[in-house]
C-alpha cells in the first residue's frame, strides 16, 4: 500500500464531480491513506456525509460543532494532523474564498490553518473556469505554494465539450502517490533557476524584449521546492508572484544581470535550470536621453550577449547538474543536440514554435528531453505543471545517477 501511513484531509465542495470523491476516497484509503473528510454544507447537496463516513471509517466533520452536544471539529487540530490536504472537487467559489481568505466554513478555516502541502483539483463549467476572475484565484492559489490538479477535458454538466471536468479520481490518487514519492527527494539541496525574458535597454523607455511569461521556469521552481529543494530564481521581468518558503528571488532585466548574478549563484548550488529567454542581442550603446523620433530611419547597432548557460557549463564540477532549454523552429532535435554539446548540459529541455500550444504566453507545454547520448523522450501537451513535475523527475533521477557513480 502505497500511502500507508499517510494522514490526508479529503475536502468536498458543491460541484456534480462530488458524486467522484466517493470513488477517490476509496482509492485513497485502498493505497492505506488515513482519510478525514471534510465537507461544506453545498457538497451535502450533492453527496451525503452517511456515504463519505462510511468509506472513510470517521465521522465527516462538516460544521464548526454539533448542536446535539456541543462538540466541536478543530480546525487546527486537523491541520497539524494533515501530511496533504487534497481538495477535490474544488467549485470557484471555495478556491476564490481561498485565495481571499473568506473563512465562512470549516473547510476554509481548515485550509487556513493547514500546516501539511495542499492540493486541489478544480471542477466546474468552461467559461467559468476560463473567466480573468478565476484564473487569477489560481494563480494566486498557485503562489501561495498550492499544488493545482489541472482538469482534464470532455462533455461537462452544461452540455459544453471542453476544460473543467474534475480529473479522474484514479489519476488524482496516483498524483498523491507520486507527490509523496517525489517529495523531499531533494531535501538538502539547492537549486539555481532562470526564468522570464531578459530587457535590452535602448532608452529610458524602450527595450528590446521577448514574449516570455515565466510560466516554466516559476513552475520547475515550484516543482524542485515541493521535491525539497531551496531554490533560488534569477528572474527577468515577470508578474508571477510566490510566497513559498524555499524560493528566494532575484530580480533582473538585462541579460549581463542575469550572468552577472548566476556567475556568482552557481558554484554553491547542486544544479541549475536554464529556462529564461535570455536575448541574444543587445544594444552596443545605451541613449541616456528618449530618442526623438526623426524624419530618417532609426539604426541600432547589436552586439550579442554572453551565453549564461555556456558560462555555467565551463564552471560545472562533476556533481553539478546543468539543464538547458532550446525552442527551435527548425531541425530542432540537432539544433537542441549541439546546443547541449556546446554548452555541457546533461540534458536539454526541448520546445518547437511549430507545435501548437507550446510556446510563450500559454499555460501548456509540449517538449522533448535529449540526453547526452542525443537520446530523445517525447512527452504529450500538457499544463506547465505537469511538465515541471515530469522536469523534475527527471532531475532526481540524474542526480540519483550521479550519487552512484
Amino acid at each position: 500500500m502505497r500511502l500507508s501511513g499517510k494522514h490526508i484531509i479529503l475536502g468536498l465542495t458543491g460541484s456534480i464531480a462530488a458524486y467522484k470523491a466517493a470513488y477517490l476516497l476509496r482509492g485513497l484509503i485502498k493505497e492505506g491513506a488515513d482519510v478525514q473528510v471534510v465537507m461544506t454544507p453545498a457538497a451535502k447537496e450533492f453527496i451525503t456525509p452517511v456515504t463519505m463516513s462510511v468509506l472513510s471509517g470517521k465521522p465527516v466533520a462538516s460544521d464548526f460543532f454539533s448542536l446535539s452536544d456541543g462538540s466541536w471539529h478543530s480546525h487546527v487540530d486537523m491541520g497539524q494532523w494533515a501530511d496533504l490536504m487534497l481538495i477535490a472537487p474544488a467549485t470557484a467559489a471555495t478556491m476564490g474564498k481561498m485565495a481571499h481568505g473568506v473563512c465562512d466554513n470549516l473547510l476554509i478555516t481548515t485550509y487556513l490553518s493547514a500546516k501539511c502541502p495542499v492540493m486541489i483539483a478544480p471542477s466546474m463549467d468552461l467559461d467559468m473556469f476560463q473567466h480573468p476572475a478565476n484564473r487569477a484565484n489560481l494563480e494566486i492559489l498557485r503562489s501561495f505554494g498550492n499544488l493545482i490538479i489541472e482538469p482534464g477535458e470532455g462533455v461537462l454538466a452544461s452540455g459544453l465539450h471542453g476544460k473543467g471536468r474534475m480529473e479522474e479520481p484514479e489519476n488524482i490518487v496516483e498524483e498523491v502517490i507520486q507527490f509523496f514519492n517525489q517529495k523531499k527527494k531533494l531535501l538538502n539541496k539547492h537549486f539555481l533557476v532562470t526564468a522570464g525574458p531578459t530587457y535590452e535597454k535602448i532608452d529610458p523607455v524602450r527595450f528590446i524584449g521577448n514574449y516570455s511569461s515565466g510560466k516554466m521556469g516559476y513552475a520547475i521552481a515550484n516543482e524542485l521546492a515541493d521535491s525539497g529543494a531551496r531554490v533560488t530564481i534569477v528572474s527577468g521581468p515577470v508578474h508571477i508572484r510566490t510566497v513559498n518558503p524555499e524560493i528566494s528571488i532575484i530580480p533582473v532585466q538585462s541579460a549581463g544581470e542575469m550572468l552577472e548574478q548566476c556567475l556568482q549563484i552557481f558554484s554553491h548550488t547542486d544544479g541549475a535550470v536554464m529556462c529564461a529567454a535570455v536575448a541574444d542581442f543587445t544594444p552596443e550603446s545605451v541613449s541616456e536621453i528618449k530618442v526623438k523620433r526623426g524624419n530618417d530611419n532609426l539604426n541600432i547597432q547589436l552586439k550579442p550577449t554572453n551565453d549564461i548557460a555556456e558560462a555555467l557549463g565551463k564552471m560545472k564540477t562533476k556533481n553539478q547538474l546543468l539543464i538547458g532549454f532550446a525552442l527551435e523552429t527548425n531541425d530542432e532535435l540537432n539544433n537542441a543536440f549541439h546546443k547541449l554539446q556546446r554548452k555541457s548540459l546533461d540534458f536539454i529541455v526541448l520546445n518547437s514554435m511549430n507545435d501548437p500550444g507550446a510556446g510563450f504566453e500559454v499555460d501548456t507545454n509540449k517538449i522533448t528531453i535529449i540526453d547526452k547520448d542525443n537520446n530523445p523522450t517525447f512527452f504529450e501537451l500538457k499544463s506547465k505543471s505537469k511538465v515541471a513535475t515530469d522536469i523534475v523527475a527527471r532531475i532526481i533521477s540524474e542526480m540519483e545517477q550521479k550519487a552512484c557513480q
